[in-house]
């Protein structure tokens, strides 16, 4: 099954913020092109380890 998601990138102080709201993932860089990267990386480790049913439950 394919799903879209959503990044949200903003300026936060000196860096930058990056937020995944249907999975309720964030992450942070120096650059928006850091952050972007980081949340990709932690949105693929969530899909690595999280159980089945918090995948669901949080795309849902």
């Amino acid at each position: 099954m394919l799903h879209r998601i959503t990044a949200i990138i903003e300026r936060e102080g000196d860096g930058y913020i990056a937020l995944c709201p249907e999975l309720d993932i964030a992450s942070q860089g120096d650059t928006a092109d850091e952050a972007r990267v980081n949340l990709m990386e932690a949105v693929e480790l969530f899909f690595e380890v999280a159980p089945a049913e918090e995948v669901r439950r949080r795309l849902l």
